[in-house]
């Protein structure tokens, strides 16, 4: 019985811990959403990669934090932020992902975000911008 009681109690534990990592993974995107839609490159740029993919309105870029900190600076300064709405995560460790509508500039985007959970923190790696 005892056996028992800690075979579920181990299996309660292990239930718990996992939503809570899904938990954490699931709050990596509320402020990444909020500086897409506020337009802020500075703070978005403080959750890029040392080296991070673009992809903004098919031409693609393979750069470093500060030259991806300007390419959106840009973006936003031509395509002025509304709303920005995630539609869809996916929680496949260690790459996540979030797929949203950018309204910005008259436009609609579809914005493709993904993120590397590392031990010690979240990296985006890539973010493709479609119109």
């Amino acid at each position: 019985m005892k056996k028992y009681l800690l075979v579920l109690a181990f299996a309660v534990l292990a239930i718990f811990k996992n939503n809570a990592c899904n938990a954490q993974e699931a709050d990596v995107f509320v402020p990444i959403a909020k500086y897409m839609e506020t337009g802020d490159s500075e703070r978005l740029s403080a959750w890029f990669a040392d080296n991070l993919q673009l992809d903004i309105l098919g031409t693609v870029n393979n750069c470093t934090r500060n030259q991806a900190k300007l390419i959106m600076k840009n973006f936003f300064a031509n395509h002025t932020p509304k709303s920005f709405k995630i539609v869809h995560k996916s929680w496949k460790s260690p790459m996540t992902y979030a797929v949203a509508n950018l309204d910005a500039g008259g436009s609609r985007y579809r914005v493709i975000i993904y993120v590397k959970s590392l031990s010690d923190r979240n990296e985006i790696h890539q973010i493709r911008i479609e119109e």
